[in-house]
């Protein structure tokens, strides 16, 4: 008989029969239920959001979790057996050590991308993947893989259609018992959220902002414009140095591993807000961009994609030999056209690193010998070509999203949100990631994602009239905060960040003297630039200090 040994999420069986036994039986029977009908294939059968653990009926165990890896699962093998849990620090109870990899790899990506954890010996399942073990020996594998058809045939009206329509249903799939509200940054993707859940109840919805008083980071007036056009209840915070200050430490030291994305204390302000105030449940606008064609990024590599249709001959004979010369270099006006050579020449998905300030700084510069030592500098490149490379053959646009669903989603986005709502003890649903709205993503023509340079061209064209035309234009910012400014202006965030990086050198990692031009001299002098990286670092130690306290790295 299949054993089920964990069930997370909320998944949705395709099956009919199977979804009656979960409608009359629950959730756990279901699994067993599809298991028994289809084996180790089963989770591709499986929409929503799922992590389970299984042992089948012949003794071998298997694992799943869902497209996006909004549920989690870490595993090890121990004596021969397999151990697992949603959480990576659940499993480092059995001797594991940190792993140096693993920090540099945090340091340069701002989280630790899956298959590694920070504890060695201990990985996680990265997202649509599965996990087979059987006489001893783990098998890794996705149950599924996307396939873009980028020359639909439907006209714009029926698309439209299909999409208000799927938009609706995911919102009201995603209302649970309790009370439902909707994050509000004021951009497209929360803005419709939040419009279709008061359309869907035919009440105001309870929407919940962060802002910062601080000029050129506040966003709250599309928050406002999003409120007075759908007549939603909400509710504002503004998030202080002092916030920061208490929930730095708190917030990192809640996640099972390093986590760097500088929103995740804000967002756990939001989401203790919201709880406050009695919400149970919260939904999020993520996935609009990574679905439909929204960031920057992929109009700028549209750009670079122009130098690969040159005829080769033009690039190796003209082009290229006059950038090599440096001819370029010294006349202005022909500088920026260097540049831009010097970057389409790189292959991706390497050229999206190209700014990479952990990088562009010099390891030699950032690092201790010791640290440099023990890591492989490279790894992160290599990793990040294995997962371009497995997107499946598609236009730069839609292997780029292929891509961001890993790397933008999965590994940074989604831990964001889920992490700091859990902190706050609020669950939270992400219905522009509903399977039904990914599988109709995939079927858009590409200039429907990027039409020219227009990003997101469908999904704003398709909610004309339905969102405000001031949120339809406006740029995307988020829930970024003015961290750099701050830790120059206020003493005790300063102080913070000044302690933490010097325990972080203190471990061996970094260099002191690293730390002390950056604190001195490039904090100061362009706090908007170099305080993400402060922030990292201080983070890193935050939860070095809740999780590891004694760790240091020891001279070769």
């Amino acid at each position: 008989m299949t054993e089920l040994h964990l069930c997370l999420g909320h998944p949705v069986f395709k099956d009919s029969d199977v979804a009656a036994v979960a409608a009359r039986e629950g959730v756990p029977a279901a699994w067993r239920q599809a298991f028994e009908k289809y084996g180790t294939t089963a989770p591709a059968r499986v929409s929503g959001d799922f992590a389970v653990a299984m042992e089948l009926a012949d003794g071998r165990s298997f694992l799943a979790i869902d497209r996006f890896a909004i549920q989690t699962l870490c595993y090890r093998v121990v004596d021969g057996r397999l151990r697992f849990a949603p959480r990576a620090d659940a499993l480092s109870d059995a001797g594991a050590e940190l792993d140096p990899q693993a920090i540099f790899d945090y340091l340069y990506f701002h989280v630790i991308p899956s298959p590694s954890t920070i504890f060695k010996g201990v990985l996680r399942l990265p997202p649509a993947h599965c996990a087979l073990f059987e006489h001893q020996r783990l098998t890794v594998a996705p149950y599924w893989t996307p396939s873009f058809d980028e020359h639909g045939g439907e006209s714009f009206a029926d698309l439209r259609e299909e999409f208000l329509g799927l938009v609706r249903d995911a919102v009201s799939s995603r209302l649970e018992q309790g009370t439902t509200g909707c994050y509000l940054s004021g951009g497209t993707d929360s803005s419709t959220v939040a419009g279709m859940l008061t359309k869907i109840t035919g009440r105001p919805a309870e929407t919940y902002s962060i802002g910062f008083d601080v000029q050129g980071y506040d966003e709250m007036e599309y928050a406002r414009i999003a409120v007075r056009h759908f007549g939603t209840r909400h509710h504002e915070y503004y998030v202080t140095p002092d916030d920061l200050v208490a929930g730095m430490p708190m917030v990192a030291a809640s996640y099972d591993q390093p986590f760097g994305n500088s929103s995740a204390v804000p967002a756990y302000y939001c989401a203790l807000k919201a709880k406050q105030d009695g919400i149970d449940n919260l939904l999020a606008g993520d996935g609009g961009d990574e679905l439909f064609g929204g960031n920057t990024r992929y109009a700028k590599q549209r750009v670079f994609g122009i130098y690969d249709a040159l005829p080769g001959s033009l690039r190796r004979r003209l082009a290229e030999p006059l950038t090599d010369s440096g001819l370029f270099d010294r006349i202005p006006l022909l500088k920026k056209g260097a540049s831009y050579v010097r970057q389409a020449r790189v292959p991706m998905p390497d050229r999206m690193q190209t700014y990479n300030l952990l990088m562009r700084m010099g390891l030699d510069q950032v690092f201790t010998a010791g640290f440099l030592g023990r890591i492989d500098a490279g790894e992160p490149d290599r990793q990040q070509r294995e997962v371009y490379a497995t997107c499946p053959p598609a236009s730069l646009v839609n292997k780029m999203l292929a891509y961001d669903w890993r790397y933008t989603l999965a590994e940074n986005d989604l831990p964001k949100v889920v992490g700091s709502a859990r902190l706050a003890q609020v669950s939270v649903g992400f219905p522009l990631l509903d399977d039904r709205l990914l599988e109709f993503s995939l079927k858009l023509p590409t200039s429907y994602k990027l039409k020219g340079f227009k990003l997101r061209w469908f999904f704003k064209e398709a909610l004309r009239g339905f969102l405000p035309n001031e949120i339809l234009t406006k740029k995307k910012h988020g829930f970024g905060l003015p961290f750099g400014t701050w830790a120059v202006s206020h003493a005790p965030l300063k102080k913070l960040a000044a302690d933490s990086l010097h325990s972080l050198a203190a471990r061996n990692v970094v260099r002191p003297e690293f730390i002390d031009t950056l604190l001195n001299e490039h904090l100061p002098e362009h706090p908007g630039f170099y305080g993400e990286l402060v922030w990292i670092l201080t983070m890193l130690e935050q939860w070095l200090q809740a999780h590891a306290p004694s760790y240091r790295v020891t001279e070769n």
